[in-house]
């Protein structure tokens, strides 16, 4: 849930943006143009949010935490 939620601000921060929709669960979504913002990243098991802003590449998919397989 952490991660898509650092990817759903990841799409907020995007410059240009007048208007956001979120979409459903069976919906990812692409990054646009100049994404900047901090991200979850797993350490030891846990989700931690990274202290410094990294760039997100353009046209990389966010998706839902069901899109992730989960750790055995």
């Amino acid at each position: 849930m952490m991660i898509y939620n650092a990817l759903l601000v990841a799409s907020l921060n995007m410059s240009g943006c007048s208007r956001t929709v979120l979409v459903s669960e069976a919906s990812p979504i692409r990054v646009g143009p100049n994404c900047e913002t901090q991200v979850y990243t797993l350490q030891d098991g846990e989700w931690r949010l990274s202290d410094n802003k990294v760039q997100i590449k353009e046209g990389w998919y966010c998706v839902p935490p069901s899109y992730v397989a989960k750790e055995k």
